[in-house]
This record gives structure tokens, sequence and C-alpha cells, in this order.
């Protein structure tokens, strides 16, 4: 397909050369551009839909890459690559060796500011405000942020600190969560365009001045302008942390966005611009279901109809069938999610125990603590949370939760690898951070029911438990209607070999199954990372020549450093090889072969086992 303006564009510098009356017709050309190759490959299609005519008003109006955009996460940013020189490459995004789905430092200068989780965009854009500052640059910097994103603690401190040091920096709300309401409307628009304007700043500024030595008067003027501006826009709360506050208008109103926007750069100080904008603007499906063309796989773009999936069960699934089950066996059940319903699984919960469900916002500091909270008070709060977003929250965990000893059980998602989301959502490192917090208990399952299973045997135990379990399905086991409790810290046997015993924890188990028959190996499922089955470990040392350790997460300090701790502590020096994801930031891909890139699948345990022999015990196991 062709797009005639598009198609001349190569840099935000070609965009800055067309006449304003060209830009609507630009933006129509990205969308179809965009609904194009995301039906294609798959990836976040309703938050770039609805932020292309604020894209192209950004790039129009300031200098980039000179002058600083800062986007918050990335979900939103597909059209901000398309315009800086990634069109060509926007078919590899998301896979191997392609574009990222987020923004990346590595990949362009036009991305300022590498981000993968939310609301990291004012502080980082208040830092280079900073340094703009003392480098004597008249370099502008604009952080562009969600509304959901201000839920996060971080961004309403970036904000109380932007406002106090009256920093050189423009924050743009993208809010489109909410309707465009009746005062964003033409008279809306053009009151904001009045109020960015010169003549307006320049009186408001000579007024202040004017009146400096007139208390009583100088309040009288600052009273009637906010009652101008209250009715029309609600400034007060952005007005009163040390922003100049315009908005809210129209975000798909170009000729207004690069108006308000030209005001705004002409300005100094901490500004705020308001932007309503609707998810999935301009395709009829995204626009109906915005959550779920948030981030969706290819479908069909005539119809928006997607492809049909694996219909196998994930352990996200499994995870909200045992929420609702044990839910209805106990009432003191709360069920918390930062931001997540649908990701986490929370979907069904949500609507059968309402008044037991807390969408706490994307805080999950605050989810912690808020659990910790309720857990005093005779809840049981179960947290339901991706690996890579309770890092976010460790400290909480540590302090408000494990040192009072409290019970809350941690659902942890995304645990290992996930795929196309890459370095920033990796559940890379959950175990490492999480085996040294004293008194929790951390479980990995090998499959669906064992799934099942260890969040029920984590819900009863007396004290902060943790489930880690991956994105996606399992091997299909099915689970059973009745709970069991397992015993915590007992291994199973799965398999009786010689020389060799693997060690795994979690989803490590098929692909040690694979590799054991061929080298005759014993595999043991190890199930509990905290506390570990000493005396089997201990046995499989007596009885074993080699112990290999498998695990999802990263070998510095994981699961497998925990074995290495109790063969050291008992005096054990047999041969221990430790396999995991190496000590680096893991790339995008699917996990099947990115796990294969690993050497973590039955060939590559295979290929590590014998390559990480010493001669002497390579020897007698090829002569046993």
């Amino acid at each position: 397909m062709t797009y005639p303006i598009l198609d001349t564009i190569d840099s935000p510098a070609d965009l800055r050369l067309l006449p304003e009356n060209q830009l609507q017709k630009l933006a129509n050309e990205i969308r179809h551009f965009l609904i194009e190759v995301v039906s294609s490959t798959g990836g976040h299609l309703a938050p770039g839909l609805g932020t292309v005519e604020l894209t192209i008003a950004l790039h129009y109006i300031f200098d980039t890459p000179n002058d600083r955009l800062v986007w918050d996460i990335g979900h939103q940013a597909y059209p901000h690559k398309i315009l800086t020189c990634r069109r060509q490459r926007m078919a590899t995004i998301r896979q191997t060796g392609g574009l990222s789905a987020f923004l990346k430092r590595a990949e362009s200068e036009y991305d300022t500011f590498g981000a993968g989780h939310s609301s990291t965009s004012i502080s980082a854009a208040l830092g280079m405000a900073v340094a703009a500052q003392l480098g004597n640059t008249e370099r502008k910097v604009t952080a562009i942020i969600g509304d959901g994103a201000l839920t996060a603690g971080q961004a309403m401190e970036a904000l109380y600190n932007a406002g106090d040091m009256d920093a050189d920096i423009l924050v743009v709300l993208n809010d489109n969560e909410m309707s465009i309401s009746r005062n964003v409307g033409a008279m809306s628009n053009y009151l904001a365009r009045i109020l960015s304007g010169r003549a307006y700043t320049t009186v408001r500024a000579g007024s202040k001045t004017v009146l400096g030595t007139a208390p009583p008067m100088q309040a009288f003027a600052r009273r009637w302008e906010e009652h101008l501006k209250g009715m029309v826009m609600p400034s007060t709360l952005f007005e009163e942390l040390g922003f100049y506050y315009i908005g809210p208008i129209d975000g798909h109103d170009i000729h207004t966005l690069v108006s308000t926007l030209r005001n705004m750069k002409s300005m100094k100080g901490p500004r705020f611009l308001h932007v309503v904008t609707q998810k999935g603007k301009g395709f009829e499906p995204a626009e109906g279901e915005p959550i779920a063309f948030h981030g969706i796989g290819p479908f069909d773009p005539a119809t928006g109809k997607m492809e049909k999936r694996q219909t196998k069960r994930t352990y996200t699934q499994v995870f909200g069938d045992w929420l609702c089950d044990m839910a209805a066996n106990d009432e003191r059940l709360i069920g918390i999610t930062p931001a997540m319903r649908e990701g986490s699984g929370l979907v069904q919960f949500s609507e059968n125990y309402p008044a037991r469900y807390f969408d706490v916002g994307i805080a999950e500091q605050h989810a912690l603590t808020f659990a910790a909270g309720a857990a005093c008070d005779g809840l049981k709060p179960v947290v339901a949370i991706y690996s890579t977003f309770l890092q976010r929250a460790y400290d909480q965990l540590i302090h408000d939760i494990s040192v009072q000893e409290l019970d809350v059980t941690l659902a942890i998602d995304r645990a290992g690898i996930v795929g196309a989301d890459g370095p920033t959502h990796q559940g890379a490192f959950d175990l490492s951070f999480l085996r040294c917090v004293p008194g929790l208990t951390i479980l990995a399952p090998a499959d669906e029911a064992e799934c099942r299973d260890m969040l029920y045997t984590a819900y009863l135990h007396p004290g902060p438990a943790a489930v880690r379990y991956p994105r996606g399905s399992g091997p299909g086991v099915a689970e059973k209607t009745a709970m069991t409790q397992l015993p915590i810290g007992q291994a199973q046997v799965r398999r009786q070999g010689q020389g060799i015993a693997l060690l795994t924890f979690g989803t490590m188990l098929e692909p040690a199954l694979q590799a054991a028959t061929e080298l005759d190996a014993t595999v043991v499922n190890m199930r509990s990372v905290k506390p570990l089955d000493q005396d089997t470990i201990l046995a499989m040392a007596d009885r074993h020549d080699l112990i290999v350790t498998l695990e999802e997460n990263a070998v510095r300090g994981g699961a497998g450093t925990g074995v290495a701790e109790v063969l050291s502590d008992h005096g054990q020096a047999i041969p221990l090889l430790i396999l995991g994801l190496p000590d680096q930031h893991i790339g995008q891909g699917e996990p099947a072969e990115v796990l294969a890139r690993c050497g973590l699948d039955a060939a590559g345990i295979i290929n590590s086992i014998r390559n990480g022999l010493p001669p002497e015990l390579a020897r007698t196991l090829e002569s046993a």
C-alpha cells in the first residue's frame, strides 16, 4: 500500500517541512500504516492509534532529537518510531533482532530514555532539564505520560520535585481513559490557545509585578484569574504543584495541538498540558475494545478479528480459577493487583467478588503495604503481580511484610522468559532477590496441576509465601478440583538414573526429563526454592558424580546458588553445574527460541553438561 505523504517522511526534519494543512492527512496515513503492520506482527495497537496527532504535533514543533521527548513506557510510542527513521523496520517489532516494543536508547537517538515500566518519564525528563540548565543550552524537554501512569508514586514525586525546582519542563498528560467532555470543544480549545499565548502570559507576569507591592490587589487578581480558568478547566491540582496548566484539549485536533504546543514551547518553567485522546482512535474494533487491542496478536485488519490462539490452559488461568475457588471457601481472602486485572487473570474474581477485589493502580509499592495492613487485621491478601513489577516493591516486601512476618501470598506471574516484550519484562531475577528475604517461602510449580496445589499450599502457610509461574501454558497436566496441601521443602524424584542428578526448579522439569533419557540421569523436581530440601540434595550428592541445577532465573544468586550453599555448608565437594539464564539482559523473541538460545532446552542442557564436565568425570561417565 502506498502512502503519498508518509512515504516522503524519513525523519522529523522532513515532517517539519510540511505545511500545517497536510498534517491531518499524514495522521490518517500513519493510522492505516500502523494497523497494517500490527495486524501482521502483533503488538501494542490501541495506545498508538490514540497518540498519532499528538506525536506529529510534538515532532512538528520541537527540534528533535536536540529537543528531548521522553515517552512513558513505550506503548503509546509506535507512531514516534514510525516518524523517527524506523518505518521500514516496523515489521520486525518484538521479533528476535527486530525493533523493541518499547523505547530503547541503543535503537535510536530519538529514544531519549529507555523504559518498559510506567511512570518514569517525568523523573527522567527533569534530570534532562537540569542537565540543559547546567549546560546553558536552550534545549527543550517534554515528558509524555498517560493518565494511568500518574497513579504511581514516582510520577507524583517527580511532579512535586519539578514544581518546587521551577524546572524548565513541559509535561504532557495523555488522558485516554475519559471521554471528551463538554469543556473540550471549540471554546475550550480556543481558550487553551489564548491562555498559552504570549499576550496573556505577558499580562499575567506583568500583573504579578505591578501588584507585587499591593498584597490585597494581588490576591484579588489571583482569585479572578482562577475563577476565569476554573470555569473551563480543572487546573487547581497541577497549579498547586507549581505548574502552569493548560487544558484539557482535544488530542485529535491537530491544529489546536500545534498552536498550543508552539505557545507553550516559548514559555519557561514547569508547564502542564492536559490532552484528551481516545484509545484505538480511527479503528472501530479497537475503539470498541481498547483493552483487547492494547496488546494484541496478529489480526485481520479489515474486521479486527484475532487469529485463533493456542487453546491450552495458561498458568494465569489456573491462578484465576484457583482464586475464585479459594474465595468461595474463605471469605477472608482479598485479591489485589497493581493495574493488571486482565493480565493477571483477575477478571472473573473481580466480577464474582467485587467487594473483595482491589485494583490499586500502577502502584506496586502501595499494593504490598496495603496487603500488609489488611493482613494485620485478619484478612488473607493475595497479591497478583508480574515478576518484573515486583522489583519495584522490594522494600515493602522486606520492611512491611517480611519483618512483620505477615500472612501475605504473592502470585508471581510472568516469571522467567516472557518473549516479545524483551529485557524490561523478563522475569529473570525474582528467585535471586527473593531467596535472601528471611522467612519467605518460595514455591515453583513444574506444571498446571502443581501450580494450583502450590497456590493452595502458600495460601494456607501462616506467613509470607510466593508462588512463581511462567507466562503462557505448561505441559498440559490437568488440575484436580480438590486442592492438595503439599509438604513445603520436600522434593520429588521423577526419574532414577545414575552418574548425574538433575535438580530442576519449576518449568525446567520437562526439558530435564527429555535430556535425562539420553544421559540416563536422575531427575528431581525440587518444588520448593526456599526452604530447600537439604536431605534430598545431600542424598543426590552421595549417590552421584555430578549435580546439575536447572532454573528459568538468573544463574547469579538463584536456586542453583542455594544448592551450592547447602553442599558447602555440609562439606560436600561434589562437582556442581548451575544452569540458568546468563548474566546479561535477555533480548526479545519467542520464549522457546529464547530458552534455546540460553541453552535451557533439552539439547542445550545435554550440550552444557557434556562441555562442562571435568575430564576425569567425563571419562568415568563414558565408561559407565
